[in-house]
């Protein structure tokens, strides 16, 4: 009898051993990414300026990996030598959105960077990006889809992580030329009406384009234009979701639905007309 009730206790104890276990295991809400050409001093400084401490989930980004998606968009004397951009990424509730912050950085802005999330296929994040000297800022959006891959343990697609930082580099590249801001915009209101229209073709990703820079004031380049609509071209194909960019860009979602409305009154308008050389022909020829 004894025997018997110290093998149930036993049970009891592994089993119980097993859960206490299985509830310890879980990914991180909160990872950091680090340059690795920073010196152990600006490390610190960086984890002191994130407010968190050396025992936080690290993950290093080098200047390799930083050429490996950025090398084809951007001339490498800008890209450097080494690595010096960091992120602070923490993983939201789901439907809190993106936002994004930045230190040091001179040539990503924030919207940039936001946008680039979107495409990469991160959601709900809080992202502060930084650095201990002023930089450009483009090893930070490999850091970032790193951290975010490192606290889901899910994947990003090759494909989305190779749009997203095509997206970043030609926004900035472009930022040099028309003004950062003004670049940012450009290439948000553009993205929106491809997902918001599905429009897939070169020729009306040209129309666009064109669309928004005149609505802007901006005068593009033909070879400015090219690339913007090879850009917009793989971002089609990636089928993102219109109520996910307004759920994750809350502080746009006035300017999607203004793009929504527009495309339901072309619609109405381009029904009506349909409608009415339909009833004409009917009468001519019925």
């Amino acid at each position: 009898m004894f025997e018997r009730i110290t093998s149930i206790l036993m049970v009891f104890i592994l089993l119980f051993s097993s859960f206490a276990i299985a509830d310890g295991v879980s990914t991180t809400d909160r990872v950091v990414s680090i340059g690795k050409n920073l010196t152990d001093s600006q490390k610190n400084q960086i984890l002191s300026y994130f407010g968190v401490d050396k025992d936080i989930e690290i993950v290093e980004v080098t200047n390799e990996e930083e050429r490996q998606y950025l090398g084809k968009y951007i001339d490498a004397k800008l890209l450097g030598t080494r690595a010096l951009s960091c992120a602070y990424v923490e993983k939201l509730n789901e439907g809190e959105g993106i936002t994004v912050e930045t230190h040091n950085i001179t040539w990503v802005t924030e919207d940039m960077y936001k946008n680039a999330l979107i495409t990469a296929g991160i959601k709900d994040a809080k992202v502060i990006v930084a650095s201990p000297v002023k930089v450009s800022g483009t090893a930070a959006l490999t850091g970032i889809m790193k951290a975010f891959e490192d606290i889901t343990g899910e994947s990003l697609t090759k494909k989305e992580k190779e749009v997203a930082s095509e997206e970043i580099a030609k926004t900035a590249m472009l930022g040099n030329e028309i003004g950062q801001e003004k670049a940012s915009e450009l290439i948000e209101n553009i993205k929106i009406n491809v997902v918001a229209n599905n429009i897939r073709s070169k020729k009306d990703i040209r129309r666009a384009v064109q669309a928004a820079a005149k609505e802007l004031g901006v005068e593009l380049t033909d070879e400015q234009t090219d690339e913007v609509v090879a850009l917009m071209k793989r971002i089609a194909k990636l089928n993102l979701d219109l109520n996910d960019i307004r759920t994750q860009l809350k502080d746009i979602s006035g300017k999607i639905d203004k793009i929504s409305k527009q495309n339901e009154e072309i619609k109405s308008l381009l029904n009506r007309i349909i409608d009415y050389f339909g009833q004409l022909f009917s009468k001519l020829f019925g």
